[in-house]
């Protein structure tokens, strides 16, 4: 004797070995043995075998007609066999019987279980529902078919085309777009990203590498809102200097300005003046939404997205001709031995009186120039920049005693030996970059006497000002480095500690505030501190352990990163079409680790073959291979040891090995479908 049971939906039939009261032992058709209930067995059948009955009873089901079954079916609950005698015949055959249980089960939207092989059929209103639901689900894997059938021969379906970045990057896995590549990507065997540019979607790799860019962070487009400046509404006094600053000549966002007063007196007042959006700008109104809301300026190549609209930048930019509200920074030196005798922070209206640039000065302002009176300039310099001369030189030889007292501090001297790259992109006519510019790729030397001098006043200023908030026990975003030690990162928070890799006690971003929003918050609080002194905790916006001012160093350091990522990408891009430009197949290289090296005038880090056992430091030449601009990936291959001996690698060597990664674009076609701590950027020309 055989039976057919239920074994969790799945009906299967073997020889009944013995049977008990409330159970039956069975030999399944694989030989194996199973206890099954009494209650999960529906049929008891002598011939056919199982096999044959099984198959017959399948092929007789397969012939059943659901709408004309579910019209005969009983209104109220039946069994399988109520329903083969209404269909078939009265009485119906076992294989009859077999195959209208095996039709009920196959439509759960005709007929719902109501038990071991009892069901009830599903009410019109909701049978009409599902086969709605079911035919609207043929047609879309129809069209999933016929997508994915166009993406294997070549060519890209549009639909496909305009949902390429949330397909690569931000997939809903439950979307037919996704599905038909999927299944493209599964049957032609290519990577969804190559199998996409074979097909025609990507056409521009720049605009691929922009528009995924918007994409992920400005979805909404990088436009804003009609916003107007507030004007500062306090009369600030009129402060007695003769200011300038000192950027590239691309800088729209001037943040900070120097002044020099006293010269030959013995005692030297240093100002630095830094731009005060805060003294207009509120927290919580809409230009701080927009500015909350983008973090930071994001800088590339041949462009800028910045963090707040430019006339409302314009209205508070530091810009030479008049004076412009200012939080300033005076700090009294001994003019001979340079030390600091005294400190003073104020808000005030500072005259601008010179807008130096960087690029056009660098070549004229040399360490020569500013530390002999008796040396010429490196370059043509007009008389207006001549005449600044002694508070340069004071400014130069103060930026060296505070560069060196730091080192002190860290225990060792700062080995910065490679240059900075510029970019500058020749031809750009439209509001961004199309790809296909002419790139000129320059240098800066890091420590440049202008360069150099700025840095170290923008140090002071964040250093004396995070101590500032610290004293008066108001709350500021800090960047601290807990030691030099390796692995230990830059971190940020709302303590101030430390800055290891500065060689400062604390450290707080201040001096940009048109361009970082980390330093707008910290504007406000310092002004709270100057405004209202030891009320000043209870006045500030953010007041102590204010759970708004953590959101926001968490979403700083989160944009920032990601910003500065994006620079870095896009600087490859253009170092990479720089190679094709100018027809470079080959160049030399410094060996990094194992088998990168980096470029010895180039801002590249990319993988080699044949660098195995070299030396970290070692000199090579290396021929390149193809370049994959969407990848933004290169290789090389190690043609010539050069007998150079191998160099000290500076503090950056670490953060080069992040930059000699390419593009990861993960598109899971395994997957069953269901529902500081970044690297120094180059400067921009942009």
């Amino acid at each position: 004797m055989f039976a057919l049971f239920d074994e969790a939906g799945k009906f299967l039939t073997g020889r009944v070995l013995s049977e008990a009261e409330s159970s039956l032992q069975l030999e399944l058709e694989s030989g194996k043995r199973v206890k099954v209930k009494s209650a999960n067995v529906l049929l008891k059948f002598d011939t056919p075998a199982p096999a044959t009955l099984m198959a017959n009873a399948q092929a007789l089901a397969d012939q059943i007609e659901l709408d004309l079954a579910w019209e005969f079916a009983p209104e109220a609950e039946f069994g399988f066999a109520e329903l083969a005698a209404d269909y078939f015949q009265d009485p119906p055959t076992l294989e009859q019987q077999v195959a209208a249980l095996l039709r009920l089960s196959e439509a759960p939207h005709y007929f719902r279980r109501a038990g071991k092989g009892r069901y009830k059929k599903a009410p019109a209103d909701i049978l009409r529902q599902a086969l709605a639901a079911i035919e609207k689900k043929k047609q879309i894997q129809a069209q999933i078919d016929a997508w994915s059938a166009e993406l294997a021969a070549g060519a890209c379906p549009e639909p496909i085309r305009q949902q390429l970045y949330k397909i690569l990057f931000k997939p809903d896995k439950n979307a037919p777009e996704y599905k038909a590549v999927v299944h493209a990507a599964r049957h032609t065997h290519l990577a969804p990203l190559a199998l996409l540019q074979q097909a025609g979607a990507i056409t521009n790799a720049y605009q691929f590498h922009w528009q995924r860019f918007l994409f992920e962070h400005f979805p909404q487009g990088t436009g804003f809102p009609p916003l107007q400046a507030p004007a500062v509404a306090e009369a600030l006094p009129l402060a007695g200097v003769q200011a300038f600053s000192v950027d590239d000549s691309s800088t729209t966002e001037i943040d900070d300005a120097l002044s020099v007063q006293g010269l030959g007196s013995g005692r030297v007042t240093v100002g630095i003046h830094i731009a005060a959006p805060g003294l207009a700008i509120e927290p919580g109104s809409p230009i701080d939404e927009v500015a909350r809301q983008r973090l930071s300026t994001v800088y590339m190549p041949g462009h800028k997205v910045t963090m707040l609209p430019d006339a409302v930048v314009q209205a508070y930019t530091l810009e030479a001709g008049g004076p412009r509200p200012a939080l300033s920074l005076y700090l009294t030196f001994d003019e001979a031995e340079l030390t600091l005798l005294g400190h003073e922070s104020r808000l005030e209206q500072v005259p601008i009186v010179h807008n130096l640039r960087h690029d056009q000065l660098d070549r004229a302002i040399t360490a020569d120039w500013l530390l002999d009176p008796a040396a010429e300039p490196g370059a043509p310099l007009a008389d207006d920049h001549a005449a600044l001369r002694p508070e340069l030189s004071f400014l130069y030889r103060l930026a060296l005693a505070c560069k060196a007292r730091r080192e002190a501090v860290r225990g060792k001297p700062e080995t910065f030996t490679r240059p900075d790259y510029t970019f500058k992109l020749e031809g750009v006519t439209a509001e961004a970059p199309c790809g296909n510019e002419r790139v000129v790729i320059g240098t800066r030397s890091r420590g440049a006497p202008l360069d150099l001098m700025v840095a170290e006043a923008m140090i002071l200023a964040n250093s004396t000002w995070g101590q500032l908030l610290a004293d008066s026990g108001v709350p500021g975003i800090y960047r601290s480095q807990a030691s030099l030690a390796p692995g230990v990162k830059v971190r940020m928070g709302a303590k101030a500690l430390p800055h290891a890799g500065i060689g400062v006690p604390c450290y707080a971003w201040s001096t940009s505030p048109l361009r970082r929003y980390t330093d707008l918050v910290n504007q406000w609080q310092i002004i709270a501190c100057l405004r209202h002194g030891t009320t000043a905790a209870l006045a500030a916006p953010f007041k102590p352990k204010d759970a708004a001012l953590f959101a926001i160093i968490s979403a700083f350091d989160a944009a920032y990163t990601a910003y500065n990522q994006f620079q870095t990408g896009m600087e490859r891009y253009w170092t990479l079409r720089y190679l094709r430009q100018e027809g470079i197949t080959e160049l030399t290289a410094t060996v990094i680790k194992d088998n990168l090296v980096r470029a010895d005038t180039l801002p590249l880090v990319f993988g080699v073959l044949g660098a195995d056992g070299l030396q970290r430091g070692a000199h090579v030449r290396v021929r390149l291979g193809q370049a994959d601009d969407i990848a933004l990936d290169i290789s090389g291959t190690v043609i010539e040891r050069l007998d150079a001996p191998p160099e000290a690698l500076d503090e950056d060597a670490e953060d080069d090995l992040a930059l000699a990664s390419p593009l990861a674009i993960a598109v899971d076609v395994d997957e069953s479908e269901s529902t500081d701590t970044s690297p120094p950027a180059a400067t921009t020309a942009s």
